[in-house]
């Protein structure tokens, strides 16, 4: 079975991290920790300076987390632990001292919002619709919740998490914030995003370490506060409910 592809490529201080998997670029467990692998080696590597994270494929950005891994959760303790992959992704994009740049081509749901909520500057096409369906099955977006909302508000969150099985334009993630620049072409994002990274890649590295301890100002308590959350979706997944509902989807 295809388990999907993840790759590093530096150039010009910016590392280029980008993802595949067939399912949707969804994260199963064992590449999600590969990522942050990567992400943590990036920040660490005195070559780089820009990080920009990217995946394959024209029509989806990022699936979120794996259904099929989803669907076998027994035990609370085995929800939490799946629910904390997203936890330990967003944490290690918050906590590396180098700047994020994500790029999203395609559709973005669930857990493909956490990472675009938990970069740093955001470049986007108009395909780049978003949606968090968490509540039509049952859980919520608890995890990724702390990050989304300080990117967009406690109102626009409230109104993508309870309007679940809603696209939201990609015009409207960057009227609330999430997006930076949202473009017609994949083209002329491409050039503008490899002019832009590597024209920050070229400022002085301290100040962009700086700027990124500022933007995350007042988020230490993440440490706890994302895996407390992440217990909640454990729980809730054992719930009849949710079972129930993710048995219909997985029969659709």
């Amino acid at each position: 079975m295809n388990e999907g592809t993840l790759f590093t490529h530096i150039s010009n201080q910016v590392a280029t991290i980008t993802f595949f998997h067939p399912a949707g670029n969804s994260f199963p467990s064992e590449m999600l920790q590969k990522l942050i692998n990567s992400i943590q080696r990036a920040g660490e590597n005195p070559d780089v300076n820009i990080i920009v994270l990217k995946s394959e494929g024209e029509k989806t950005f990022c699936g979120g987390a794996s259904f099929n891994e989803l669907l076998n959760i027994q035990t609370v303790e085995e929800g939490k632990r799946f629910f904390s992959g997203f936890a330990d992704l967003i944490n290690t994009m918050r906590k590396c001292s180098k700047l994020i740049i994500v790029r999203v081509q395609g559709k973005a749901v669930g857990g493909g919002v956490g990472i675009i909520a938990a970069a740093d500057y955001c470049f986007a096409t108009e395909n780049a619709s978003i949606k968090l369906s968490e509540l039509s099955i049952g859980i919520g977006p608890f995890v990724i919740a702390p990050a989304v909302e300080r990117k967009i508000g406690t109102s626009a969150f409230s109104e993508i998490s309870l309007e679940a099985e809603s696209w939201k334009t990609a015009y409207w993630a960057k009227e609330k914030g999430l997006f930076s620049r949202v473009y017609d072409q994949v083209r002329e994002m491409d050039k503008d995003l490899e002019i832009f990274s590597e024209k920050l890649a070229g400022y002085n590295p301290e100040a962009l370490k700086e700027m990124k301890k500022l933007f995350w100002k007042n988020t230490d308590q993440w440490d706890q506060l994302l895996y407390k959350n992440a217990e909640i979706s454990g729980k809730l997944v054992l719930s009849e409910f949710t079972k129930e509902a993710l048995n219909n989807f997985k029969n659709k």
